[in-house]
């Protein structure tokens, strides 16, 4: 992800850089590059939270009538 240098990151972004990073970091011990490579892809709570912090960052935390 790429940082802003210029804005000071609201705490939406800060946890998505963190959720980011723990996916990453499960990527590699699984020996992945990406998530789709995975047997737990679909039922993987990693992935899934990093889900809901991209759009968390997108919304702002606003509710709307977006399903995962």
């Amino acid at each position: 992800m790429q940082k802003m240098h210029n804005k000071k990151q609201d705490k939406f972004e800060l946890f998505l850089e963190e959720m980011l990073r723990k996916l990453q970091d499960c990527q590699v011990s699984k020996g992945h590059q990406s998530c789709s490579a995975c047997e737990s892809y679909f039922g993987c709570e990693v992935r899934d939270e990093y889900v809901k912090a991209v759009y968390n960052s997108m919304s702002k935390g606003d509710t709307g009538g977006f399903e995962f």
